[in-house]
């Protein structure tokens, strides 16, 4: 008797929420979790980072998770790895989001929803291939720029960087993206 009206409750609960709104919910989450592996990808990675929340954060901060001293072709590979997939989670994100402005179902508000989020990632994609263009054009062999609601992270070749070139990253991201130095991981491969 009680499983029955738990059962009950749920799909109540459903029918109430609709599937248009759960197609959603849906795709908000397979943008977030999208989000999560490109910057787990990073942050997991074998690196020499930088802590930018002591202030300025000009100074290794001595916690790395590895040393840098993979062959170059790994660091390549790495760099092409990261960047690919990436791009196929977000082309999975945007394929969800544009199914449901595609649906005749959808509401006019879940339509909007998923436009509106359509419009967030194409403009975080492409701050970050600025920022990754722009850290390239002052010296940097490669680069992986990786946006998100708590910040940055930076992942760039190099076998030592000093405080100018940080410095520099900062500005970059920071004009390009509005994100203060604190909120900025520069890590280094």
């Amino acid at each position: 008797m009680k499983m029955e009206n738990s059962k009950g409750k749920i799909a109540a609960f459903f029918r109430k929420i609709g599937k248009k709104n759960m197609v959603i919910a849906c795709a908000f989450v397979l943008v977030a979790v999208a989000l999560v592996i490109a910057v787990s990808s990073i942050n997991g990675a074998k690196d020499k980072g930088f802590d930018y929340s002591q202030g300025v954060g000009m100074t290794p901060s001595g916690n790395s998770t590895g040393d840098s001293t993979g062959t170059s072709e790994d660091v390549d590979t790495y760099f092409s790895s990261v960047q690919l997939n990436r791009q196929r989670s977000r082309d999975e994100a945007l394929e969800v989001l544009q199914g449901v402005v595609d649906n005749d179902s959808s509401t006019e508000t879940a339509k909007n929803e998923a436009l509106a989020e359509i419009n967030k990632l194409a403009k975080v994609m492409e701050t970050e291939a600025n920022i990754e263009t722009l850290i390239v054009a002052k010296g940097f062999e490669e680069c992986v720029a990786v946006i998100s609601d708590e910040g940055a992270s930076i992942v760039v070749k190099s076998d030592g960087l000093q405080a100018a070139q940080i410095s520099q990253i900062n500005e970059i991201v920071y004009e390009q993206a509005g994100i203060s130095p604190s909120d900025i991981k520069i890590i280094q491969r």
